[in-house]
């Protein structure tokens, strides 16, 4: 499973799940992920919608395996559900 992260520089939601991703894989073998930052990367919030395929009003934005899932609330429901997450 690889995970994509999109976000910002000072975004808690975006620290939150890179926090939650790297925890993640250090408890998981079939577990990877690459943060992007979207100030650093040049990338705009158009570009973040052309790829979403909706509207893009926050960030992060997190794929799993290329699929959209959200942002980080959806990216812990799905880790809680399928990866046997129970921290909080």
């Amino acid at each position: 499973m690889f995970v994509v992260i999109f976000g910002r520089p000072g975004c808690p939601f975006c620290v939150r799940a890179k926090d939650l991703a790297e925890s993640l894989k250090e408890n998981r073998e079939d577990f990877n992920y690459r943060y992007v930052d979207i100030h650093a990367e040049g990338i705009s919030k158009a570009d973040l919608e052309k790829t979403v395929g909706k509207p893009v009003e926050t960030v992060p934005q997190i794929f799993i395996d290329q699929e959209h899932v959200g942002g980080y609330t959806e990216f812990e429901a799905y880790a809680k559900e399928h990866l046997g997450l129970y921290q909080e």
